[in-house]
């Protein structure tokens, strides 16, 4: 009888259970934890990736069991119910400053023109052997925007969330790294100095309409584009009419942290050994850079094709910051121009097309979703 018991503690002691795949995993949840921590590249969203990547592979500790783990529920009720990433744009919109792109709405343009880096590789991924769902939700890995890949891949390939995620929000930490390469390949020392003139004053009522309109004409276009936009401009209208300073704030802070914490622990969980641990993960990875980069590369080409037509020149490297990852490929911008020239101060320049990346990676989103799901 005391043998049998005995027996029967060790066989549910997952201990005795852990395989070569969850020892690994941990690996790479802990590797994230240590970059979130020690280099804080993305440390709002590596770190509970990262402790949910180690939760996950738990043996018999059954946190991810369809129907009763504590992290499926918040996997199923905020990322397959569509609630955590539009909730995430809420907080966004109301973060968001679209003064810079109102100025010069011209510049709408390059948050377009960096897209075609997500289309690229979309093709690309198919030529390799990805199905079209599975190639969409890579693809829009180079919009630079984590919830929109979530939300993408949640939609299209949920077997992919966890590889895209990873990548999409690792390879936004490294975009000083790997957006300066591309851009002083494409751009001569002489357009890097190229100094813009201060954008004009854009008034309140610009300011509110902008959200209601945007919303109107993106959403009848895009119909797909709706929560993803209906939340971003309703954020926007909280801080801009000035009137619901309590609910600006709380989208801003207490909501974007509440959601951020289940946003990455349940893309985390996603990962276990059996999904993750396969040679298409790598690929992924491999072509969520090559959506990096070549994104980075069709915004300033976008910019250089622009400057045939301007009298007033715009600095080409404005449009490496048509990818959405706000604020970061904009401060890569103001330094490099800060490099070359430094009376050059072009972060404001750079937010205009930052932000239209956002609704840029918005529609990308709305297109492929409308399209193959």
């Amino acid at each position: 009888m005391l043998h049998s018991s005995l027996a029967d503690i060790i066989s549910s002691c997952g201990l005795f259970s852990v395989s070569f795949g969850n020892a690994l995993m941990w690996i790479i949840g802990g590797t994230l934890i240590y970059l979130a921590i020690a280099r804080k590249f993305e440390p709002l969203l590596l770190l509970p990736i990262g402790f949910g990547i180690i939760l996950a592979n738990l043996p018999f500790a059954d946190l991810m069991k369809p129907g009763e783990g504590l992290l499926w529920r918040f996997y199923h009720y905020g990322i397959q119910w569509e609630v955590i990433p539009p909730l995430i744009f809420l907080g966004l919109g109301a973060l968001t400053d679209f003064g810079p792109l109102l100025s010069r709405p011209s510049l709408i343009f390059l948050g377009a023109g960096a897209q075609v880096g997500v289309y690229i590789t979309f093709f690309f991924a198919k030529l390799m052997g990805f199905s079209l769902a599975e190639a969409a939700a890579i693809g829009i890995i180079g919009g630079a925007d984590g919830p929109t890949t979530i939300y993408v891949t949640s939609k299209l390939a949920p077997h992919l969330l966890g590889s895209c995620a990873v990548s999409a929000y690792s390879y936004m930490a490294l975009v000083p790294v790997i957006q300066p390469p591309v851009i002083k390949l494409l751009t001569t020392k002489e357009e890097r100095k190229i100094v813009m003139k201060k954008s004009r004053k854009v008034s309140r009522i610009e300011r509110i309409l902008f959200p209601l309109l945007a919303t109107l004409v993106v959403v009848l276009l895009f119909p797909p584009s709706a929560p993803l936009m209906a939340m971003f401009m309703l954020g926007n209208l909280f801080r801009e009419s000035g009137v619901v300073e309590r609910l600006s704030s709380a989208a801003q802070n207490e909501l974007m942290n509440i959601v951020t914490i289940f946003l990455g622990i349940s893309v985390g969980a996603t990962m276990n050994a059996e999904t993750f641990l396969r040679p298409q993960v790598l690929m992924i990875f491999f072509l969520g850079l090559f959506a990096f980069a070549s994104s980075t590369a069709t915004g300033v080409l976008v910019a250089k094709i622009m400057n045939l037509f301007l009298k007033e020149k715009i600095n080409p490297m404005i449009g490496a910051a048509g990818v959405s990852a706000v604020p970061m490929s904009a401060r890569v911008v103001h330094q490099l121009g800060q490099e070359e020239n430094r009376q050059n101060y072009l972060l404001m320049h750079a937010m205009g097309p930052n932000i239209a990346g956002v609704i840029g990676t918005i529609v990308a989103a709305a297109i492929f979703i409308g399209v193959l799901k």
